[in-house]
């Protein structure tokens, strides 16, 4: 019997039974299918996690690279993607010929309510509620003890420099926390110069660990143009992965409160 499943971009998926042989191509979104026990069988060469299924799992190009031709042998009977990490043509010529489900995120409850209708997608109601309900309960301790308030830069990249502006998913994080974001009222992800960041004055930068790989030397270049900022490398999985990962998040945030917000 047909069944009726709208993605987050409102578009209509028919699938005629439950699927079995799923092709995943966001890493965070992967990561969830292995949890909710139903292992993709194909996956993106930055779908690291778990780290034991990796090695081992078929790899079907970039998020934004895709190999079309390797899904195609692979004959799924559903693909799970999503709106900003995957290149809308190659999702539009995938959609011509297999179910295509994507999701589009950019709020903590963007993420629940995926997290909820992949598992009545795969017959894993159950197990995504709870979930669902655990990362809720996560976030409701956290809001409860969340520190003082900073004024935070989060950096994505270096040369040139992206930050993190309002309508994502990290900001959205960053908003849980109870920390300020100096680009609040900029796009998503615009890019600064040293100027723009010296102008911005945050009293916190966050050196994520993705997509670029910050390390100790470029947290020293910061502090060269920003001496009085607390200058901190952040697991960008924990403020970016919208999955189950998120069940860590807030005790991740709870911990950089202690090592830097608490006097």
């Amino acid at each position: 019997m047909e069944r009726q499943f709208y993605d987050q971009m409102g578009n209509c998926v028919t699938l005629n039974r439950t699927p079995e042989r799923v092709v995943s191509l966001v890493p965070s979104q992967t990561e969830l299918l292995y949890y909710l026990g139903t292992p993709p069988i194909g996956q993106t060469i930055f779908c690291i996690h778990p780290g034991q299924a990796f090695s081992e799992a078929t790899k079907i190009g970039g998020t934004k690279k895709l190999n079309l031709d390797k899904i195609r042998a692979l004959k799924p009977d559903l693909i799970i993607g999503n709106k900003e990490e995957n290149e809308r043509s190659q999702i539009e010529a995938l959609s011509a010929e297999f179910p295509v489900w994507m999701s589009d995120i950019n709020t903590i409850q963007d993420g629940l309510d995926m997290i909820t209708r992949v598992g009545a997608l795969l017959g894993k109601s159950n197990e995504s509620i709870q979930l669902k309900l655990g990362i809720q309960s996560a976030f409701n301790r956290l809001i409860a003890t969340k520190g003082r308030m900073q004024r935070v830069l989060y950096l994505i990249w270096r040369d040139p420099y992206f930050g993190v502006g309002s309508q994502t998913f990290v900001h959205d994080v960053l908003q849980h926390w109870g920390v300020e974001n100096v680009l609040a009222n900029q796009p998503r992800y615009p890019e600064l110069s040293r100027e723009d960041m010296i102008d911005l004055n945050p009293d916190v930068v966050l050196l994520s660990s993705e997509p670029f790989p910050f390390k100790e030397k470029h947290r020293n270049e910061i502090l060269d143009f920003l001496p009085n900022a607390t200058t901190i490398l952040v697991d960008g999985e924990l403020f970016s992965w919208y999955g189950n990962r998120m069940l860590d998040t807030p005790g991740y945030l709870e911990e950089l409160t202690r090592r830097y917000f608490t006097s």
